[in-house]
């Protein structure tokens, strides 16, 4: 406290007052770190919006649109620089992907990649980034400090999915035509195998513990949960939901808590996100969210799950510790990806 009886400034360790100019100077400081506090512990949402070419901004306290940022055509995949300054948007009718200052909201620089970029996913070392384009069956690997493309890696038809192990050695894609989870050598930029999924895979997200690769397969209608070392399917999650036609059911955006305890994934057009005992792969329960569900993000402290709806327009918030949803906030035209600051 800085404020004793009758607003009197006061030192917190001792309750002396303080007048005068040192008493306004110290006020000031520590108003002034207060302020600082609540807005380095700021969380904000970043949603893009497909058909509108626009990202949606949410406050993540009152869950609020706050802003809404014209980008490039078709913006799909996002994700965060290390340093959580930028959001590097997958431009994928603009064949490029984009570069968001998060401070002004601009549009900075453009990236090359190939065409129709879907998703991405970034490199520990913070600079490399490598981007699924679906239109000409590669992975293209960006430098992000010199702006140009390290390598072009070949893979299965229409890649989408990319899930980088922890320590960066291992990136995973998916390619939907193919029906495959590639694994290639970041260090080699070889496709050093290849593991037969269900139809149409969509997302590969690694466990936080580097040992298992789960991949949804969307017309599949399961999850595929790959052993990282060995590259077999160690198991096969499938759903069923009451009074929803099992072709309704299609499995993409997935999420795994870092206690490796629980996963959630998102089923497209039966409008739900499944909950999963991750450790014995068994599904809990079905939350029912917005329609078209697709992608997925965890708050920063994993107390609140984020889900894009394509055809309703909104994003879902979830509460993770009571597996409830309580909250929909409207945001574009078929919100598709999803991040968390």
């Amino acid at each position: 406290m800085i404020r004793g009886k009758r607003g009197r400034v006061v030192e917190p360790m001792t309750g002396r007052r303080l007048g005068g100019a040192r008493g306004l100077v110290f006020a000031a400081v520590l108003g002034f770190g207060i302020a600082g506090a609540q807005a380095a512990g700021a969380v904000t949402v970043y949603v893009s919006n497909e058909k509108d070419n626009t990202i949606s901004v949410i406050d993540g306290e009152t869950l609020k649109v706050t802003a809404t940022v014209p980008v490039g055509q078709r913006p799909r995949g996002i994700i965060l620089s290390r340093d959580k300054t930028r959001l590097y948007i997958c431009a994928s009718d603009s064949n490029h992907i984009e570069v968001l200052d998060l401070a002004t909201l601009k549009i900075t620089r453009t990236l090359p990649s190939g065409p129709d970029p879907e998703l991405f996913v970034l490199h520990p070392d913070g600079n490399r980034l490598y981007v699924a384009n679906e239109d000409d069956n590669m992975v293209t690997v960006i430098d992000l400090e010199k702006g140009t493309v390290i390598a072009e890696v070949p893979v299965g038809v229409e890649p989408e999915g990319m899930g980088l192990s922890p320590d960066g050695k291992i990136l995973v894609t998916t390619s939907e035509t193919t029906n495959m989870a590639h694994f290639i050598d970041t260090g080699t930029y070889k496709v050093v195998d290849s593991v037969l999924v269900d139809t149409r895979p969509r997302v590969a997200e690694f466990t936080r513990d580097g040992k298992y690769v789960w991949v949804s397969s969307e017309i599949g209608g399961t999850v595929s949960v790959i052993d990282a070392r060995t590259r077999k399917v160690v198991e096969k999650i499938t759903f069923g939901i009451a009074g929803i036609r099992s072709e309704a059911i299609q499995p993409v955006g997935v999420r795994i808590t870092g206690d490796g305890k629980l996963a959630f994934v998102a089923l497209g057009p039966a409008n739900r996100v499944a909950v999963i005992d991750a450790e014995r792969f068994a599904v809990r329960k079905y939350l029912l969210v917005g329609q078209r569900v697709w992608q997925l993000a965890f708050s920063p402290d994993e107390s609140k799950l984020f889900t894009t709806n394509g055809v309703s327009k909104d994003v879902s918030v979830i509460d993770v510790k009571r597996l409830k949803v309580v909250k929909s906030i409207t945001v574009g035209r078929f919100p598709w990806g999803i991040v968390v600051k």
